[in-house]
């Protein structure tokens, strides 16, 4: 299987790019980069893209698994080489659990199915970055 994404220079630094779904973003940079930070950040997109597989990974376990939780929050860090080309060397993803009796032993497993088994994103960062995970449930 393979994916097309097509990316479309708009002018100045902004570019749009489509992607399977149908679906477009924008990608710009900051204005001290010449951009008019109009757009998502290429580099900061691979995290959105890290986190939102492992998300969608670890929403449809806890929903087969029955596990009810209120609310669900990824934060992911990424810490940029000095020296060009940057890119990440460290990545943090922090999962943030909410909810009443959260059950701690299954969203540990769901997180850990998506982070070892399933997560074909988490797998690429694996190869360029040294990958760190935490959890924290946050009980109402």
């Amino acid at each position: 299987m393979s994916h097309k994404v097509t990316t479309h220079w708009k002018g100045n630094s902004q570019f749009e790019s489509d992607n399977p779904s149908g679906k477009t973003l924008f990608i710009d940079t900051s204005e001290e980069h010449g951009g008019h930070n109009s757009g998502l950040r290429p580099k900061a997109l691979m995290l959105s893209s890290l986190a939102g597989c492992s998300g969608l990974d670890v929403v449809s376990i806890l929903d087969k698994m029955k596990v009810k939780i209120s609310d669900f929050r990824i934060d992911t860090y990424g810490e940029l080489t000095e020296e060009h080309p940057k890119y990440y060397h460290t990545v943090s993803v922090e999962y943030h659990f909410y909810g009443n009796h959260l059950d701690e032993k299954k969203i540990k497993k769901a997180v850990d199915l998506s982070v070892d088994k399933y997560c074909g994103v988490m797998e690429m960062f694996r190869k360029f970055a040294n990958v760190k995970t935490s959890i924290h449930y946050h009980n109402d």
